[in-house]
């Protein structure tokens, strides 16, 4: 074991017996590490609480206050904690029982100071790393941002190049891609980076307004043109004049008002609804959508030559779920911001909880992850996201891909695996977990000490 650092990373161990606290003591005492010790496990909760400790030695028997009743504080408090739960009387039981509750290793007493050594420094130099990683990607994500668009990925770099390129010379651009991925944050980028950044940047949402309405909105009306219409009233066009209009969801503007806007970006010109009089007008227009335009050519539903008009330049925003290695990146960018914007500091995401959500498929893309990380913001109580923190849709989203990605198995391992999501579900509980599969308890503790075979590599058949 060995640790170096400018701060000592900080390890406590809890244990009625001070004999064993002595040893723990000399075992683990060195440069970089300093070790607590107490034999009061409420003294030991205080502890916790107060100095954040890294790793955490917990005997399983005390009196007053058990360890697995204080591995679940612990855990539900800073499930960033790493907790090794020690016992004088090892029990496949409660062996399973403290890893499922999230305990990091389980060992029995007497532990050989060399395999003490050992376990615990494997925990410390991964907080270490852990440590370090977070500095780097502090500055990984400054170095990621791009017009507030942030990313490192081969998809997204080629997304920032292409932007880059085109921003300077643009007259009309299309952004294609699914709901949520940041379409308009890659129009706002190209409007930023254009010769007109300090103009105007419009933005209209077509699924939003009703047909009889887009001219008028658009191009503007004169008084007394339709009922309604009590006075001349500027378009989106003409207000944005000299800058740049982003026409959202351009899939479901009606084809009359298609026309429209082709004849306006030929001729660069537009008429308010009811007047003969021309009006010149200079904008940049980047259009975006979800949809497939090329089926809706072919279907009759949208012009060919407004896609052909629009699409001189195509900008493809990948789903999250083609950038994956993006999300550490997003996790802090978002968390930077929500807690600004909520006044807490929260640390980071457990890594639990960052297993669920990078097995999540984000169906509504960056969009849902934003609005997932802003609600665990809101309601984490401590300084670390954990499971409890995320909606249960997502939680249980991950068990259902999880589910669906897993090879064919042997219906033993099939029953294994349900047995442990369902003891999981019900917080450790074996009699509620034995009464939702209705199988008895004595079933139960053979599927666990099974699992608990195959979790040490090896067969149960082969002890």
């Amino acid at each position: 074991m060995s640790i170096s650092s400018q701060s000592p990373i900080l390890v406590l161990a809890i244990d009625d017996e001070s004999d064993s606290l002595e040893v723990t003591r000399d075992a683990l005492s060195q440069p970089g590490i300093e070790v607590l010790t107490t034999t009061d496990p409420e003294d030991g909760w205080r502890l916790v609480r107060e100095r954040h400790p890294e790793v955490v030695l917990l005997d399983l028997v005390m009196p007053k206050l058990g360890g697995m009743e204080l591995l679940q504080r612990i855990l539900d408090w800073d499930p960033g904690i790493d907790v090794i739960l020690l016992t004088g009387h090892y029990s496949t039981e409660s062996a399973v029982d403290a890893i499922r509750k999230g305990a990091c290793d389980y060992l029995t007493k007497p532990v050989p100071v060399a395999m003490l050594r050992e376990h615990v420094g494997a925990l410390l130099e991964g907080a270490r790393q852990r440590h370090r990683a977070l500095a780097l990607e502090g500055e990984l994500l400054e170095a990621s941002r791009f017009q507030n668009i942030v990313g490192r990925s081969p998809l997204m770099l080629e997304v920032f190049d292409t932007v880059r390129r085109i921003a300077p010379h643009f007259q009309t651009a299309l952004i294609t891609g699914p709901t949520g991925t940041g379409k308009e944050l890659v129009a706002q980028a190209l409007h930023n980076m254009s010769p007109g950044e300090r103009s105007r940047f419009s933005v209209f949402n077509c699924s939003a307004v009703v047909e009889t309405l887009f001219e008028s909105e658009l191009f503007g009306h004169v008084k007394g043109a339709f009922t309604g219409a009590t006075q001349d009233r500027m378009g989106l066009f003409e207000y944005a004049n000299g800058g740049t209009v982003f026409l959202d969801e351009i899939g479901d503007m009606p084809l009359s008002t298609q026309s429209k806007l082709l004849r306006v970006l030929q001729n660069h010109e537009i008429q308010r609804v009811g007047s003969p009089a021309v009006r010149k007008i200079a904008v940049r227009v980047v259009a975006a959508t979800n949809r497939d335009l090329q089926a809706m050519i072919a279907e009759k539903t949208f012009r060919e030559d407004l896609y052909y008009r629009l699409s001189m330049v195509e900008i493809q925003v990948p789903r999250l779920a083609d950038r994956k290695e993006d999300l550490p990146l997003l996790y802090q960018h978002f968390l930077e911001r929500f807690a600004t914007q909520y006044k807490k500091h929260i640390r980071g995401i457990s890594r639990r909880a960052q297993a669920v959500l990078s097995r999540y498929s984000w169906p509504g893309n960056v969009r849902q992850l934003e609005n997932v990380l802003g609600s665990a913001c809101m309601r984490v109580q401590g300084d670390m996201i954990d499971v409890r923190d995320l909606p249960a849709p997502l939680r249980q989203g991950a068990v259902e891909q999880a589910t669906a990605e897993d090879e064919i198995l042997p219906l033993s391992e099939v029953e294994r695996r349900h047995t442990l999501r369902v003891l999981e579900q019900v917080g450790g509980n074996k009699v509620k977990a034995a009464e939702a599969l209705q199988i008895s308890r004595a079933t139960l503790y053979r599927i666990l000490g099974e699992a608990a075979a195959c979790e040490q590599g090896h067969s149960p058949d082969h002890g």
